[in-house]
């Protein structure tokens, strides 16, 4: 089943929140935020559930938002797709929004509402979609009301919101299967294998005691990217100091202390070369 996701805790935030898109030159700053970053609910079949968001209008003139949903993926290598048409498996049909555009008042913020109902007979599984802001030129905005909006048409910029929804008990299933070092962009970086077996997208969290070669003490904390189900992902370990203070380890590094996820935490010992 390729359903999109809600899941249980509602987290502050995270990669495929918030992305902003430029557009072309000539267009009005989009100066617009939208809280929260996004969701992680929860659903039953043949229930309808309701939520909220804020948009927020940092500018100093009123401005028009078009608001539609996305069908959206992320690949085990961190990379996002985005689509507009329906994609196999979508759950977007379930999604009602309030209203296809809304207006905010210079440094204001409005309320936006939207509302999932999965039918009766809708299974166990995860739905997941984008909730989409865009600041447009006029032309674009007469094609998002005739309902004809495309993802080639120019748009001033874009903050889309991840919404996930774990349906009838949806949950990841995680394991961990080696922490060691990887080529990342060209730099060599920590990083832990985990794996997803379940029906929902998980995250780790928590943090690893760790002293390098000079014996500098500092933390090492996965990063906060999803794991879809099905996919196996190299997370990146990101060291930090005390206080935001920025870390360069000199390896080797030995790492001591427990990585926790939605349902459980792995312990880890290891010494990275």
């Amino acid at each position: 089943m390729n359903f999109l996701s809600l899941s249980r805790r509602a987290a502050a935030c995270a990669l495929l929140p918030v992305f902003l898109a430029a557009g072309q030159a000539s267009a009005a700053p989009f100066e617009v935020a939208v809280t929260p970053s996004r969701f992680e609910l929860s659903a039953q079949s043949g229930k309808r559930l309701g939520q909220s968001l804020e948009i927020h209008n940092l500018g100093g003139e009123a401005t028009e938002v078009n608001v539609r949903t996305l069908d959206w993926t992320y690949s085990p290598e961190g990379e996002v797709g985005y689509y507009d048409a329906l994609q196999p498996g979508s759950c977007r049909p379930w999604v009602t929004l309030e209203r296809r555009t809304v207006k905010v008042g210079a440094r204001d913020k409005a309320s936006f509402r939207f509302q999932l109902e999965p039918p009766a007979d809708a299974p166990r599984g995860e739905c997941r979609f984008m909730i989409a802001l865009e600041g447009a030129e006029p032309a674009y905005r007469a094609d998002i009301a005739r309902g004809g909006a495309s993802l080639s048409l120019p748009v001033s910029g874009r903050v889309a919101v991840a919404v996930y929804v774990a349906l009838n008990g949806a949950e990841p299933k995680m394991t961990l299967s080696r922490v060691a070092m990887k080529d990342v962009g060209g730099k060599r970086t920590p990083v832990v294998t985990v794996s997803n077996a379940g029906d929902a997208h998980g995250r780790l969290d928590g943090s690893l005691q760790a002293i390098d070669a000079r014996g500098t003490e500092f933390e090492m904390a996965p990063e906060g990217t999803p794991v879809m189900p099905g996919q196996t992902r190299d997370i990146a370990l990101l060291a930090r100091g005390e206080a935001g203070k920025t870390v360069q380890p000199v390896y080797p590094i030995k790492l001591k202390g427990v990585i926790d996820w939605d349902k459980g935490g792995f312990k880890v010992e290891a010494e990275l070369r």
